[in-house]
């Protein structure tokens, strides 16, 4: 049995990527963690190929910009992705956006507390 080395969080994305090797393509980004993701795409990839992503998180607020993302498995219409290199400003930026996710549950259920 695999196991994560960080928590995936259920998420839905909207995403763009693309290669030296494909044009690009879009997906719906639904599960994100600090390391990877999964993506909903009727693109077809192969394991083992580099992308650049793009993850739109929030209307309004810059995208997280993954230079280099590896397709580690795909089944149909998903992949998912490991990150390989990403800028220290979008490192924060992601990091950012997981704690956010992180605490919602725990926001909500405090919030009706009251």
């Amino acid at each position: 049995m695999e196991h994560r080395k960080s928590l995936r969080f259920p998420v839905r994305f909207r995403s763009s990527f693309s290669s030296l090797t494909m044009v690009g393509g879009e997906g719906s980004l639904i599960d994100l963690s600090i390391r990877g993701c999964r993506i909903e795409s009727s693109i077809d990839v192969q394991p083992g190929a580099a992308l650049e992503l793009r993850i739109d998180v929030i209307k309004d607020e810059h995208p997280i910009q993954i230079q280099a993302a590896v397709v580690r498995w795909c089944r149909e219409h998903e992949f998912g992705l490991e990150f390989e290199v990403i800028t220290p400003t979008e490192w924060t930026h992601l990091q950012n956006i997981v704690k956010q996710i992180e605490l919602e549950p725990y926001q909500r259920t405090q919030g009706q507390a009251e």
